[in-house]
């Protein structure tokens, strides 16, 4: 069993510390705002007064707190008690975040791990539950047995940004499979279809159409579009034309899919309109 330290007890704080003292190990708590870690002491955890004091009483420490502007403050203010010991922070942000907090931290002798939670709080411990971690290797494998306790742990690499970046992307993905759901629903609601019965037909047309995502990827990553087109870039436009069409007659808001008839008319009156669907991604990747 090991001694770990948990700092934020907000509610995924609170999912990762009860999990740890389910699986038997030592755990010190500590959170910014008092009065949090009663339910938790309860089942067996340490409360610390400060977040120095939290870290000092273990080998590593997992912090999962608001945003980085509040880790970083538990960093400056448990400065001293950082070298020679793990930091693995939880707390969402963003790449450039990641890598100036590791940077932070390497300079007080410490080991850093930054993570992208792919879980809600109930999932943590579940089969489901998946978190990403990147920066130091040598911190990873020493702990990645305990971190294997809270989900499935997947390590990116060395660059501190991988995990933040990957984590965001991913969500990325779940907002634009959200906004399709939202407007095809709302567009099926102007004729008074519940959006659960519409949901039984869009469900198998997702997953059939999630199998076209392998090629797109190809061909993102070839940058060759028009190999093996079935319905061209124009074709399209003028498909999501209609929808959106039939979204102003049907009285719907068009705001979800207005951006993307805007990059469809964009790339297909720049001479692509034979390729596939997947040349807009070269209106949006990174350029130089």
């Amino acid at each position: 069993m090991a001694n770990i330290s948990i700092i934020g007890l907000g509610a995924m704080g609170q999912a990762l510390t009860a999990r740890f003292l389910q699986q038997g190990h030592t755990v010190t708590v500590w959170n910014r705002t008092p009065g949090k870690a009663g339910a938790l002491i309860a089942k067996g955890a340490r409360e610390a007064g400060s977040a120095a004091e939290a870290i000092a009483e273990s080998e590593v420490t997992v912090m999962c707190v608001l945003d980085y502007p509040a880790s970083t403050s538990v960093i400056d203010a448990a400065a001293s008690a950082l070298s020679g010991r793990a930091l693995v922070n939880l707390t969402n942000g963003t790449p450039a975040q990641a890598r100036a907090t590791a940077e932070r931290v390497a300079t007080l002798g410490a080991a850093y791990l930054d993570g992208g939670i792919m879980a809600t709080p109930p999932m943590i411990g579940g089969e489901h539950a998946l978190i990403l971690y990147s920066g130091s290797k040598p911190a990873f494998d020493a702990h990645a047995t305990l971190l294997e306790e809270l989900a499935a742990a997947n390590y990116l690499g060395t660059d501190a940004g991988l995990a933040s970046l990957h984590d965001l992307a991913l969500l990325s993905g779940m907002y634009g499979l959200f906004a399709g759901f939202f407007h095809a629903t709302a567009l099926v609601d102007s004729e008074g279809i519940s959006a659960c019965d519409f949901l039984k037909l869009l469900s198998s047309w997702m997953t059939a159409m999630m199998g076209e995502l392998p090629g797109y990827a190809t061909k993102i990553d070839s940058g060759k579009h028009g190999v093996n087109v079935v319905s061209n870039l124009g074709m399209q436009a003028a498909s999501l034309e209609n929808i959106l069409t039939a979204t102003r007659e049907q009285g719907v808001a068009t705001d979800l899919l207005d951006p993307l008839l805007e990059l469809f008319r964009k790339r297909a009156g720049a001479g692509f309109g034979d390729e596939d669907i997947s040349g807009v991604f070269e209106l949006i990747r990174r350029k130089g």
